[in-house]
């Protein structure tokens, strides 16, 4: 299975595309990324007032590298 992480650069940009109300499908094509994937980015790493790029970024990285 071949596939990369979002990058904080694309997390930047699904913020500032979904602050401007541009559709999940939309910042897919933009990002050239699955509907699917912005999706469950938006769902995994949102705070309680909605999905921000830096604090998205923080919770992708603490999942995928947890210190020891």
């Amino acid at each position: 299975m071949n596939y990369t992480h979002l990058t904080q650069d694309e997390r930047y940009q699904i913020f500032a595309l979904l602050r401007e109300d541009f559709s999940i499908r939309y910042i897919a094509w933009r990002l050239n990324r699955s509907p699917s994937t912005i999706s469950r980015e938006i769902s995994r790493n949102k705070a309680r007032n909605g999905y921000f790029a830096k604090h998205a970024n923080k919770l992708a990285q603490a999942r995928h590298c947890p210190n020891p």
